[in-house]
């Protein structure tokens, strides 16, 4: 009886060595079940990852659900694998990252106590911590140098190269997750400094709640493979499409349904639904895209005609948002932005050149703020720099309520405006700005969506220009301003 149950062991041993989920079992087998498949597909995808071309893996899981366990086995199994491989992970601070690297360092020193509970020597005999080098943060294996770093946006990487690189949860809470200045640090962080780590070949691994689409796991997967990189994504939400749970055990629908009645939606959709807090409560679901403009069998454009609209900055933290568009079939298709923080001096000859190039025919520009001395000057620059009559630039007083406004064209706005194709790349500014939007405040500007408001108020004829003066009277005014 004792030569099978050694024999079981025996075996039990040697499938922890060549697969990971038998690993995490045989480490710790009330928790990794077979039963919860979930775990299976996060410990094969991280297994089948470090074999495969891409570059990037990037798993959303909600709370309580193993992450940050299986990150650490996981990284005890990579060691153990092959002792010569080098290892950053990287935590909230040094404080948690800390914590993950002494949690998986003592696993590999736990010493054999009980016959019957398998330690990590047990799967991997020969493989140790390298004597007087096992610092808390930074150590080695025996026979290695440097094999492994923990470190922290606010640590330090300096002189470490990495072939594996696991990232696990950067963000400590929904307040960080709204706060766009730590969220941009984060990135850098990662981009300037981890990155610059990670040895040719290397692999990333960043495993976390999705809490935005401008956290790190957002931004991985929205702009790495635009460089490049291949990523992979596993999203697990807590309740799955067909209304069972993930992992009953684990977390109950009795339990998820008493969270979201407690929690913001936002912040229980993010946490266990995998939906980013900005995405969850964004204005602009969508927005309609085209390759190429409305033409006839000729090939000539079918607008009705090219057209702007203008609402220069406020403030000085304000953006202008100029959009140039042609009309087709009571729709608009973007065919230009200057979206600026620049000062008037550079975005009137910009707005100028794009009326003109565009060749506009009419350009209505808000005359709140400023904004009729910004249409004037615009004018004069297309009469003498251009030599252009083709532009009819008009202004007018908006003195609607901007938010009941952006907010009740919503619909029209994704419905019957188009950008080209490539706009997140041509404006990413822009872009950011409008997909980002939120429905019910928290948002610093709204420039964009204003102006853009008011490209969906024109082509439905809702925008009332003001009478303008006579060409006499504007001449008399702009030479009163030095401008003539």
């Amino acid at each position: 009886m004792a030569d099978m149950q050694l024999i079981r062991q025996g075996a039990r041993v040697e499938l922890a060595r060549r697969h990971f989920f038998s690993y995490a079992r045989l480490m710790a087998p009330d928790f990794y079940k077979r039963s919860r498949g979930y775990l299976v597909e996060m410990c094969d995808s991280l297994q089948d990852f470090v074999k495969s071309d891409d570059d990037i893996l990037v798993i959303n899981e909600p709370p309580r659900h193993g992450k940050s366990r299986t990150a650490g086995l996981f990284v005890q199994w990579l060691l153990g694998k092959d002792p010569s491989i080098k290892v950053m992970t990287g935590s909230y601070n040094e404080t948690l990252s800390t914590t993950f690297s002494k949690g998986v360092r003592n696993a590999i020193q736990e010493v054999k106590a009980d016959p019957d509970i398998p330690v990590f020597s047990d799967v991997f005999p020969g493989v140790g911590i390298k004597q007087g080098d096992g610092a808390m943060n930074l150590w080695s294996l025996q026979g290695g140098y440097n094999n492994y770093l923990a470190t922290s946006p606010t640590g330090t990487a300096t002189g470490f190269g990495a072939d594996v690189m696991i990232i696990d949860d950067l963000i400590k809470n929904a307040q960080e997750a709204f706060n766009e200045v730590a969220l941009d640090a984060q990135w850098s962080w990662f981009v300037n400094t981890m990155l610059s780590r990670l040895e040719s070949g290397g692999k990333i691994i960043i495993i976390m709640t999705w809490w935005s689409s401008q956290d790190l796991a957002g931004r991985a997967l929205d702009e790495l493979p635009v460089l490049g990189y291949k990523v992979k994504h596993i999203s697990m939400k807590a309740r799955q499409d067909d209304g069972t749970m993930l992992c009953e055990d684990i977390l109950s629908r009795a339990q998820y349904e008493r969270t979201f009645k407690t929690q913001s939606p936002e912040i229980a959709a993010a946490n266990y639904q995998q939906k980013p807090i900005d995405q969850e409560g964004r204005l602009y679901k969508h927005f309609k895209t085209y390759d190429e403009i409305p033409r006839d069998e000729q090939g000539n454009p079918l607008f009705r005609g090219i057209f702007s609209y203008t609402d220069t900055a406020d403030e000085g933290s304000d953006w202008l948002a100029h959009y140039v568009y042609g009309v087709y079939n009571d729709e608009a298709y973007i065919l230009d932005v200057v979206f600026s923080q620049d000062p008037m001096e550079m975005t009137e000859p910009a707005v100028a050149q794009s009326l003109f190039e565009n060749k506009v025919n009419a350009a209505t520009i808000e005359s709140n703020n400023g904004g009729r001395g910004f249409a004037r000057q615009v004018e004069r620059r297309l009469h003498e720099e251009y030599h252009s009559n083709v532009t009819k630039v008009q202004w007018f007083h908006n003195g609607q309520n901007k938010i009941a406004r952006i907010l009740s064209n919503s619909t029209w706005v994704m419905e019957h405006i188009y950008f080209p194709g490539n706009w997140r790349n041509r404006w990413p500014d822009l872009f950011d700005f409008l997909t980002r939007y939120q429905r019910e405040g928290k948002n610093e500007h709204d420039d964009a969506p204003d102006a853009l408001t008011g490209v969906a108020e024109s082509v439905q004829n809702k925008v009332n220009i003001s009478k303008r003066p006579s060409r006499r009277k504007q001449a008399k005014t702009l030479r009163r301003m030095g401008l003539v």
